[in-house]
């Protein structure tokens, strides 16, 4: 996460869209496809996180977190959505990331939460695809694998396992409802 951090321009809409979403990815757990979508054509409101969706909250001691409201969840019934919390702060943390794409690419409310702005100032939410590229282009140019869709949300459970998190905070954290984390 640091090589990522520090080989995108943060400052540049894309690569600001692209880290805010390895930083929710990875830190809530989330699977690659909650922040992403499969085409510019795919994004709808329904299924996918808006700036609406995303709330910064205070807890009871005064700590800030990220709450997203998933509209659409693999692991969720029918028609019902999933809540994800974000503990912040950090080198790599995910509200100074959501606060930098704010910045760099204001949205509306309906606006998809992980889009960028392109040079004629037209939004396009970020697409599975492009995001693996450009993130396996900066793993490459460093001589290391590939990232897959799950590698955030693996990172950070292997991450939290080895800081000494218990098991089942991890498996509730990452809305875990088979033993598939255990292979």
């Amino acid at each position: 996460m640091q090589a990522l951090c520090w080989s995108l321009d943060l400052f540049n809409a894309f690569d600001a869209c692209v880290w805010a979403a390895c930083c929710c990815a990875f830190w809530g757990l989330m699977r690659f496809g909650e922040v992403t979508v499969r085409s510019r054509a795919d994004f709808s409101p329904n299924t996918h996180l808006t700036w609406g969706n995303a709330h910064l909250l205070t807890d009871e001691k005064g700590s800030p977190y990220i709450h997203l409201d998933l509209p659409h969840a693999k692991a969720a019934d029918p028609g019902k959505g999933q809540s994800v919390y974000i503990s912040t702060g950090g080198d790599l943390c995910a509200q100074a990331a959501l606060a930098n794409l704010a910045k760099v690419v204001p949205g509306k409310r309906d606006n998809p939460l992980f889009s960028w702005r392109d040079n004629h100032g037209s939004i396009h939410p970020l697409t599975w695809s492009s995001a693996l590229a450009r993130i396996n282009s900066i793993l490459s140019s460093l001589g290391w694998g590939n990232a897959f869709g799950h590698s955030f949300r693996i990172g950070c459970a292997s991450y939290l396992l080895s800081q000494g998190v218990s098991l089942e905070i991890v498996c509730i954290a990452g809305r875990w409802c088979s033993l598939a984390y255990e292979v």
